[in-house]
């Protein structure tokens, strides 16, 4: 995969003067060397400066970091820590800031190697929000040397997304299908979050499309396909025109995204695009989203943008599905009642045509698009990869502008189960704890619409801090019984 940044963590150790300063320096020392016992030290850069309440020190330490290529930060109050110069190092530097601070060591250090630093994060705290900084802060935030080893790893794939944001743009094509308001996407809250948007006509991807015809890469591609498709290659006819179609969106990509380094792709597929392409470009979705590149169906922009964050959250495939129906009584009694400890309310199928990854799938095959098909000839609906997603932890998740402006978002972990699900489309039985309440009172209640992003593993904690530090104050989840909805009936 790519399309995805690679970051580099400076660690900085701060300093109050009246404290000493080897104390900071020394608790550095051992911060990173119980990373790089546990955790890939290539991730991390040990910045030599030790900021001891000076200007001129942040200064220095943030020349350094910017220098060594990081683009995320660690502010490590070693003790109790200078509240000035360490929240403007995190005020200048270009890029996500985390705080932590060093817990004492023993008993026996606590008058001349008492660090105080429980305390120095309090006064950190209060400076970054005087100065309207954003920094992340662990829920405990203060530990030893391992553990704060630990906190910078969970900070990681936060951090990852972050970059990845600011250096987004978001290529669409065609406007909404008729009938599809739900996907509305108010562009001004992109800005805000530092992410592009270039938003085309289906005519001039269909154009482009044509000047791919004979494109001599197309044998190769259509190699690929063959290779991935095994034995579910069903439909080889249509992959020449599916194999053109991917070319015209990589050779897009790169000639547009400019000066952004990472993008996403929320693309068209019907209704006229099947009668004018002669094929749905669900398989050619699943592909490029399979490479990093997440492409959403249906011009749905808040649905790339979601796409992308669990893309850099998981450092893999991700998918987009309808949150589509109810689990039948029949397959819940002979297949999941008693095997699992879930509700009937807290099933139901997450699908989509055909856009999820080939090896998100337990077996895949290419067909046609059998709603499509009802009203059109079938021939010009073939291109859809379909089959049961693979059993597994999964995150539910969204990120969305309101009709009027407001960014509201959403997580919820659970599975999907090892259910075959009887039907067609790329198509799974979700399962996810007090799902009929946040069905209800989240999905409902928030106006949210039908299409969810969906990261495979349990990815909450990481998608939740994103949506925190991103600014986000309401983030849906799916609260347990004894927590109750703001919007719930005490009496039902």
């Amino acid at each position: 995969m790519y399309n995805i940044p690679e970051l580099k963590v400076g660690i900085v150790a701060v300093s109050r003067d009246c404290f000493p300063e080897s104390l900071s320096v020394n608790r550095r020392k051992a911060l990173v060397e119980a990373y790089g016992a546990k955790y890939n030290a290539e991730n991390i850069y040990e910045c030599p400066v030790c900021i001891v309440e000076s200007e001129i020190h942040m200064v220095q330490a943030l020349e350094d970091v910017k220098n060594a290529g990081c683009n995320a930060l660690v502010v490590y109050l070693g003790n109790f820590g200078p509240e000035i110069s360490e929240t403007l190092l995190a005020k200048h530097f270009d890029g996500p800031v985390m705080f932590i601070a060093a817990a004492e060591e023993s008993g026996k250090d606590l008058v001349q190697r008492r660090g105080d630093a429980y305390c120095g994060m309090l006064n950190a705290s209060y400076n970054l929000k005087l100065r309207n900084i954003k920094a992340y802060i662990p829920e405990y935030p203060v530990g030893t040397a391992e553990e704060c080893a630990d906190m910078i790893e969970e900070f990681l794939p936060i951090a990852r997304t972050l970059v990845g944001l600011s250096s987004l743009k978001i290529i669409s094509f065609g406007p909404r299908p008729l009938n599809f308001l739900a996907c509305n996407a108010p562009i001004k809250q992109l800005y805000n979050l530092g992410v592009e948007i270039e938003e085309n006509s289906e005519l001039d991807l269909f154009e482009a499309f044509n000047k791919h015809a004979d494109d001599p890469r197309i044998p190769d591609v259509v190699k690929d396909m063959e290779r991935e498709l095994g034995a579910g290659n069903q439909k080889p006819e249509i992959l020449p025109k599916l194999a053109q179609y991917e070319l015209t969106l990589l050779d897009w990509v790169e000639a547009h995204k400019g000066y952004r380094k990472y993008v996403a792709i929320a693309g068209k597929c019907w209704p006229a695009f099947q009668t004018q392409f002669g094929f749905v470009p669900c398989y050619v979705n699943s592909r490029l989203t399979g490479m990093g590149i997440p492409v959403s169906c249906e011009v749905d922009i808040y649905g790339a943008l979601s796409e992308f964050i669990g893309t850099c959250v998981s450092l893999d495939a991700v998918t987009l599905l309808d949150i589509n129906n109810t689990v039948p009584d029949d397959i819940f009694e002979e297949d999941i009642k008693g095997n699992y400890n879930y509700t009937h309310q807290d099933t139901f199928m997450g699908f989509h045509c055909g856009n999820t990854c080939s090896r998100k799938l337990s077996a895949c095959s290419m067909k046609y698009q059998m709603i499509m098909a009802r009203t059109l000839p079938e021939e010009v609906t073939q291109g859809t990869l379909e089959g049961d997603i693979a059993p597994g932890d999964i995150t539910f998740f969204r990120l969305q502008s309101t009709a009027d402006n407001l960014l509201r978002a959403y997580v919820a972990q659970g599975e999907v189960l090892p259910v075959a699900t009887r039907s067609f489309g790329g198509i799974g039985i979700f399962a996810i704890p007090e799902m009929g309440r946040f069905y209800r009172h989240v999905l409902i209640e928030k106006n949210f619409p039908h299409h969810g992003a969906v990261a495979f593993g349990h990815h909450g904690k990481a998608i939740f801090e994103v949506f925190k530090y991103l600014g986000v104050e309401d983030i849906g989840f799916n609260q347990p019984k004894r927590m109750m909805y703001k919007t719930e009936n005490p009496f039902s």
